[in-house]
């Protein structure tokens, strides 16, 4: 099985409304102005999916934040790019905290429509967590993103959501693979107080024990992986497709039972 991982592409656009500015809207707007439209280059992502549609992979996964502040039109950016990839249906995207920014009606309307297109209508954003069996082994998609203060990119693992993921995992005959948004792991939780995933201990416990095999996470914009022992199990961050142009690449071998990774770089023109 192979499995190509991508994440962090945000596609940003100016204020849609006026309502913007008296949410956290304006702070990314800013942030977009100001610095992200700067390194987040949307012809990268089209390169990627150019990439990722001819590579053969049984699996694409997307680990959010796909839009830099939740609007509309940063959707609609990203689904015309995005929109060959779930056309295989072989995409899975889950939002990071940038694509469930704030608690504006047509922000989130926007959010759960470009959910369910990209996912192919094959569940809702309040269905997750889902286990989607594969032949070699079982994703388990979560959402670990929702509308947070002025400051906070924290993201948020509901106890139902654990408790529902660990139920799934009770008597598993397969490798499990879990895609978020955040990472499990946290190599400098003092610098980055500010972005943890609060609630992760038990899902923590349960990647450190083997009980889920592989983490798979975003928000980190540059790519690393960590804990990774025997077989390839661990966490592994995509990085930011757009701002580091790469994508990563997993294959499963069932009989060796191994996890082979590598980060595919393909900078340059695009």
């Amino acid at each position: 099985m192979k499995i190509l991982h991508f994440s962090d592409s945000h596609a940003g656009a100016p204020a849609e409304e006026w309502s913007a500015y008296l949410d956290k809207r304006w702070v990314g707007i800013f942030n977009y102005w100001f610095r992200r439209r700067f390194q987040h280059n949307q012809k990268v992502l089209s390169k990627a999916v150019s990439i990722m549609l001819e590579s053969g992979a049984d699996l694409f996964v997307c680990s959010g934040d796909i839009t830099s502040t939740g609007q509309p039109s940063e959707f609609r950016i990203a689904l015309d790019i995005l929109r060959p990839l779930a056309e295989t249906r072989k995409l899975l995207y889950i939002p990071g905290n940038h694509d469930f920014y704030v608690f504006d009606a047509k922000c989130n309307a926007a959010m759960r429509d470009a959910f369910a297109e990209l996912n192919g209508g094959r569940f809702s954003i309040s269905d997750l967590p889902v286990r989607i069996p594969f032949p070699e082994c079982d994703i388990i998609a979560v959402n670990e993103s929702w509308p947070g203060n002025l400051i906070s990119s924290c993201g948020y693992l509901m106890k139902r959501d654990s408790d529902t993921i660990a139920r799934m995992i009770k008597t598993k005959t397969r490798p499990v693979i879990l895609a978020g948004h955040y990472p499990l792991i946290e190599e400098k939780p003092i610098m980055r107080i500010r972005h943890r995933l609060w609630g992760q201990e038990k899902l923590l416990d349960m990647l450190r024990s083997g009980a889920i095999d592989i983490s798979l996470c975003g928000h980190v914009h540059k790519p690393y992986s960590i804990g990774t022992g025997e077989g390839g199990r661990g966490e592994y961050c995509a990085g930011s497709v757009t701002k580091m142009a790469v994508l990563s690449e997993f294959t499963y071998d069932p009989a060796k039972d191994v996890f082979a990774h590598r980060t595919i770089k393909f900078g340059g023109s695009v």
